[in-house]
């Protein structure tokens, strides 16, 4: 599986067409220890860019920003009862998943070299 970062540190992991979508190690890092995760309901449409949820957690709340456009197929319903498993394995505990709805918006998003580099930029 490729997997694709947004600056705002959100990663998609692309199987074909569909897209699990969680946070970056480096984003669970920031945040520390996650008490709570908003999540969209399945059906719902997200929007490339635009926000699907949240993420809370002692230190602060962080919106959520969708790398794709497309339909939720499934969320992560062990995050409602374990929210601490985005800290555990923040590239397993992805939240949504998507069907990607237009593959080409995958060419604007950084791949795991890029995505270093630019965390790197970020101290």
């Amino acid at each position: 599986m490729k997997i694709y970062y947004l600056p705002s540190h959100e990663y998609i992991k692309v199987d074909g067409d569909t897209g699990f979508v969680g946070i970056s190690e480096y984003a669970a890092k920031q945040l520390g220890a996650v008490t709570y995760v908003d999540m969209p309901e399945e059906g719902d449409e997200v929007v490339a860019g635009e926000e699907f949820g949240a993420v809370e957690s002692r230190k602060a709340a962080s919106d959520l920003f969708s790398p794709v456009s497309g339909e939720v197929v499934e969320i992560n319903e062990e995050l409602a009862d374990n929210p601490k498993l985005i800290n555990n394995a923040p590239l397993d505990a992805w939240i949504i998943k998507v069907k990607i709805s237009n593959p080409s918006e995958l060419d604007d998003l950084m791949d795991k070299a890029a995505y270093t580099e630019f965390c790197e930029s970020q101290h």
